[in-house]
């Protein structure tokens, strides 16, 4: 059963994303947790898995201050889920690693990490996967100008990214993969 409690977690993310829009729209960025958390409700998500994907990148892009609010707002289990979809915190500076190395070590912890976290990061990247495929088909290859890194580096990101969901039997698979071949199909 649903609570209050995802109305709270909607509020907070609102207040993370305050004034961000997606890479290179217009879009508000509080739309992607949102499609996030129906993404994983699609798949079976409990309350605690639906308001960790409504906060899934507060830390990441709000700041580090949200991990210790959303600890003591909505306890263990959504923060350790929420810690286990950031791949990479800014430092002090506001500088994170580099791409290469963050989203290796990122794949490298979905081979261990919880179904929790296997849920919530899987709808992530199918709702992104999806918004990518919706982007190639309406402005085509300058899509990827958005991005830190090159074309190949993100289908090569998605296609492992895939594979390793794949392997884990998470329930976001088979969608994941479908999105994420007919990325490649219009990336060529």
């Amino acid at each position: 059963m649903m609570t209050d409690k995802i109305a709270q977690a909607l509020a907070l993310a609102v207040e993370a994303h305050d004034g961000q829009k997606r890479k290179g729209t217009n879009i508000p960025y509080i739309a992607p947790p949102m499609g996030v958390a129906s993404i994983a409700l699609d798949h079976g998500a409990d309350e605690e898995q639906a308001m960790a994907a409504l906060l899934h990148d507060a830390v990441e892009d709000g700041g580090a201050e949200y991990a210790e609010r959303i600890r003591t707002k909505f306890g263990d289990r959504v923060a350790d889920i929420v810690a286990g979809c950031t791949d990479g915190v800014p430092d002090e500076s506001g500088i994170k690693p580099p791409w290469q190395a963050r989203k290796q070590a990122y794949l490298d912890h979905l081979k261990t990490a919880s179904c929790d976290v296997l849920l919530v990061s899987s709808s992530d990247k199918l709702h992104n996967a999806r918004a990518i495929v919706e982007d190639l088909l309406n402005i085509g290859h300058t899509v990827f100008d958005r991005f830190s890194v090159s074309k190949d580096q993100t289908l090569w990101y998605y296609e492992s990214l895939a594979q390793i969901f794949e392997s884990r039997g998470t329930p976001v698979a088979r969608a994941l993969r479908s999105a994420v071949n007919e990325m490649k199909i219009l990336a060529v």
